[in-house]
C-alpha cells in the first residue's frame, strides 16, 4: 500500500509564508497527479492546486499569484509554498497523489491533513 505523511502547517501573522510537503512511500510505480486541497469546519472540500506528471499546474482562482505547487518525483513528494497568506487561508489542508502500485493497482491516496491558521 501507499501512505503519504504531510508536514508543514501551523500558525502564521496575514503576509506571512508558510511551506507545506506531502511524502509518499510504498509500493509505488510510479505518481500521477499531485494536489492539495482545503477544507473549512462545516464546509466541502476544496482543490486549491494540482499538477501533473509533466508539471502542468493550476490554481483556484482566490490563490493565484500567492501559492506555488511543486513536485519533487525523486521523493514523490509534493510542496505547497503559501505566501501572502491571508485570513480566508486558514483551513485543514490535505495532499492527494494518483499512485500506480507495483502490483499495477491504480489508487487515488490523501494526507491525513494539516491545519494552517491565518491570524493577527
Amino acid at each position: 500500500q501507499v501512505q503519504l505523511v504531510e508536514s508543514g502547517g501551523g500558525s502564521v501573522q496575514p503576509g506571512g509564508s508558510l511551506r507545506l510537503s506531502c511524502a509518499a512511500s510504498g509500493s509505488i510505480a510510479s505518481i500521477y497527479a499531485m494536489g492539495w486541497y482545503r477544507q473549512v469546519q462545516g464546509k466541502q472540500r476544496k482543490l486549491v492546486a494540482a499538477i501533473t506528471d509533466s508539471g502542468h499546474t493550476n490554481y483556484i482562482d482566490s490563490v493565484k499569484g500567492r501559492f506555488t505547487i511543486s513536485r519533487d518525483n525523486a521523493k514523490n513528494t509534493v510542496y505547497l509554498q503559501m505566501d501572502s497568506l491571508k485570513p480566508e487561508d486558514t483551513a485543514v489542508y490535505y495532499c492527494t497523489q494518483s499512485v500506480l502500485l507495483t502490483d499495477h493497482r491504480y489508487l487515488e491516496v490523501w494526507g491525513q491533513g494539516t491545519l494552517v491558521t491565518v491570524s493577527s
